[in-house]
C-alpha cells in the first residue's frame, strides 16, 4: 500500500475504518484501554468468550459430569488440531493435534526424523533459531551420537558453527544448499524468526530437503496465527508450534504438532504413550501404535487448555487466515514507516526485512539502550514491547485485537520517551523475563 510521506492520526484512522477485522478488536477484554499492547506476538490478549467457555466447562462439565466427561474429552486433541489446521494451518483433517508444548513437540518429532533416516549422521539448525529448539538439538545430537551443523546467521555461533552471508537472519535456498547431503537425516528451521521476524521460503526449502531425503521439522511459533502458512501446500513434513501468541489462547496453552498424512506410519515418537496406543483401552502388554495422527499423542490432553484453544481459533477462522495476514503485513508497513519518520534520528536502526513477502507480524529495532529503554516503555509510557539480545526492541500488530491506531500511539510514545531522555531514569529490575 502507498502510505504519505508524512504519516498523521486522520491516515492511521482511515486506516481503521477500511480494516475488515476491526469488528474482532471487541472481542477481546481490555483492562486498560490506555495500554498500547505491542507484545501480542509473546501473549496474545484475553478474548472475552474464553472466560465464558472456561467457567461453562468448568461448572458444566467437570463439575456435573466427572469421569463420564471423558467420553467426550476423550478425543479434543485431535478435533481440536482439525480446527487449528483448517483456520491456521492449511492442513487437511487428520495431520494436527493439539497437546502437550512445543517443546515436548519438538523433541518428538525430531527424534522420530532421525530414527527414520539411519545411517545418516549430521543434523542442521541455525544460530538465531529459538533457543529451546538449538538446546534440544544439541542434546539430540549428543544421544544419538550425530554430528550437529550450526548455520551461523548472526555472529552467535554455536556447536559446529559454519559462518554463511545472511540477512537479518534470512537463510535461502542458495545460502542452504552446499550444506545439504544425504548424510543429513535432519533440518529444522523457524517458519519466522523469533528475533528478526523474516520469513523463510518454507516450499523452496522443503523441495530442497526432499531432493536429498531430507526430513524438515519447522517451527511456526512465531507464525501461526499471523500468516498463511500452507502446510499441505508447501510440502511441509513436519511443523510445531505454539497456540498463545498470535494464537490469543492463553498463557501456557497446549501447542500443536503437525505430521504429514503419508509420513504418519513411518515415523516412530520416542515417548510411546498409552493415547498412542490402537487399541487404548484394552491396556495391551506391548506398545501397537495407532497408524494415524492419534499415534503422536502421549496422553490425556489439557481440556482446560483446549477450551481455550477452541475459542481462539475459531475467531481466527472467522476473520480468515489470508485477511490477517493482510493486516500484519499492512500493520508492520506502518511501524516501518513510523520508525523512519520519527525513530530513525533517534539513534533506531531497522533489522527486519522491508519486503512484507520476507516478514511476518513483528518487526525489531535495535538502539544501544534498548533494553532500558523497553523497561520504560512499561513503566513510563504505558505501552508494552520485549526485549530481546542483543539491543532488540520487538514490536508486533497481532491482527484481530490490535488497531492501527493503537500501533500509531504506540509508536508515538516511544519517540517521545526516547527524544524526551526520560528513559534514562528507570534503572534496570532484576526480573529476568524481558
Amino acid at each position: 500500500m502507498e502510505f504519505p510521506s508524512q504519516l498523521d492520526i486522520d491516515f492511521v484512522r482511515k486506516l481503521d475504518s477500511e480494516d475488515k477485522l476491526a469488528g474482532f478488536r471487541n472481542l477481546f477484554h481490555f483492562s486498560d484501554p490506555d495500554v498500547c499492547y505491542l507484545d501480542g506476538n509473546s501473549l496474545g490478549r484475553l478474548p472475552k468468550r474464553t472466560i465464558e467457555e472456561v467457567n461453562s466447562f468448568l461448572t458444566n462439565e467437570w463439575g456435573q459430569e466427572l469421569v463420564d466427561g471423558w467420553s467426550h474429552w476423550i478425543d479434543q486433541a485431535q478435533t481440536a488440531g482439525d480446527l487449528v489446521g483448517e483456520a491456521a494451518l492449511g492442513a487437511a483433517a487428520g495431520q494436527v493435534l493439539v497437546c502437550d508444548t512445543v517443546s515436548v513437540n519438538f523433541y518428538q518429532l525430531c527424534a522420530a526424523a532421525i530414527k527414520a533416516r539411519p545411517g545418516r549422521k549430521k543434523v542442521i539448525i541455525d544460530s538465531s533459531n529459538f533457543p529451546t529448539d538449538r538446546y534440544v538439538l544439541a542434546g539430540l545430537a549428543e544421544q544419538f551420537g550425530l554430528e550437529l551443523i550450526t548455520l551461523d546467521t548472526d555472529g552467535s555461533g554455536g556447536p559446529g558453527a559454519i559462518s554463511i552471508d545472511s540477512t537479518y537472519e534470512l537463510i535461502t535456498p542458495d545460502l542452504l544448499k552446499p550444506h545439504l547431503d544425504e548424510d543429513v537425516a535432519l533440518l529444522t528451521l523457524q517458519a519466522i524468526n523469533y528475533r528478526s521476524g523474516c520469513r523463510q521460503d518454507i516450499k523452496a526449502i522443503a523441495e530442497l530437503a526432499r531432493s536429498f531425503g531430507i526430513l524438515v521439522v519447522w517451527d511456526c511459533s512465531h507464525a501461526v496465527g499471523s500468516i498463511q502458512l500452507d502446510l499441505d501446500e508447501n510440502g511441509v513434513d513436519l511443523a510445531v508450534g505454539c497456540t498463545y501468541k498470535y494464537g490469543n489462547s492463553g498463557p501456557g496453552s497446549p501447542a500443536w504438532l503437525y505430521v504429514r498424512k503419508e509420513l504418519q506410519p513411518q515415523l516412530r515418537v520416542p515417548i510411546q504413550g498409552w493415547f498412542a496406543q490402537e487399541k487404548q483401552f484394552e491396556m495391551g502388554a506391548f506398545f501397537e501404535p495407532s497408524d494415524e495422527i492419534r499415534r503422536f499423542q502421549i496422553a490425556s490432553p489439557s481440556i482446560i487448555g483446549i477450551r481455550g484453544v477452541e475459542v481462539a481459533f475459531e475467531m481466527i477462522r472467522e476473520a480468515g487466515i489470508a485477511n490477517i495476514e493482510a493486516k500484519a503485513a499492512l500493520g508492520t508497513q506502518l511501524m516501518i514507516a513510523l520508525s523512519e519518520q520519527w525513530l530513525a534520528e533517534l539513534g533506531f536502526t531497522l533489522a527486519t526485512p522491508e519486503e512484507p513477502s520476507k516478514r511476518g507480524g513483528h518487526i525489531i529495532l535495535k538502539h544501544k539502550d534498548a533494553k532500558q529503554i523497553a523497561l520504560a516503555l512499561r513503566k513510563l509510557k504505558k505501552v508494552v514491547p520485549d526485549y530481546r539480545e542483543p539491543e532488540a526492541i520487538r514490536l508486533a500488530i497481532s491482527p484481530l485485537p490490535t488497531s492501527f491506531e493503537e500501533v500509531f500511539e504506540g509508536f508515538g510514545r516511544l519517540r517521545d520517551l526516547v527524544a524526551s531522555g526520560d528513559y534514562k531514569q528507570v534503572s534496570m529490575e532484576g526480573n529476568r523475563v524481558t
